[in-house]
């Protein structure tokens, strides 16, 4: 059984502050995979999350390193952050040797790969308007790089959970 949660985003501190609840929400052994167009906000979910869990930060893209782990400081589970986009198989994905279970593994362009991974995870998906490109990248901003003094375009949110772990108690609270 799944169950849906959709928020609306309408700035970059909405997003991270998102990112927050989550993190005070998950717990080892947690996976969540985001999905969405490039800056759509997926690393300022991330680092959202990074401080609800109170992880080592701080946390960046790990474009260039494919994992990256933060510590906890709080004696709390770490976080694995993964951009999973030069990532060709389940089978590579699998050479990383991530600790699902003592960790919470976020996965960015994770869709498809992380099948049998968990009996539970969070899909979460990201959409931002499409066209001129008028507003301010969600993680550019949240970077501090201001790149255009026009608004922040909202973003959709949309949180489904997978398997026994999350009901609807939980996503309420985001």
């Amino acid at each position: 059984m799944s169950v849906s949660r959709t928020i609306s985003i309408a700035t970059p501190d909405d997003m991270h502050g998102l990112g927050l609840r989550l993190g005070r929400t998950v717990r080892a052994g947690d996976l969540l995979v985001l999905t969405g167009p490039l800056g759509a906000g997926k690393t300022t979910l991330t680092r959202g999350i990074g401080e609800g869990l109170g992880v080592r930060g701080p946390v960046a893209s790990p474009t260039f390193v494919i994992a990256r782990t933060h510590p906890s400081l709080v004696d709390g589970p770490p976080l694995v952050h993964v951009d999973a986009y030069r990532v060709g198989s389940a089978m590579e994905l699998d050479d990383l040797d991530i600790d699902y279970a003592r960790s919470v593994v976020v996965a960015e362009w994770g869709e498809g790969l992380l099948d049998g991974v968990a009996s539970s995870w969070l899909d979460v998906r990201i959409a931002r308007p499409t066209g001129a490109g008028t507003g301010t990248d969600v993680d550019d901003a949240a970077d501090g790089d201001d790149l255009t003094d026009e608004p922040v375009e909202e973003r959709t949110v949309v949180i489904t959970a997978h398997g026994p772990r999350w009901n609807r108690a939980d996503l309420a609270g985001l």
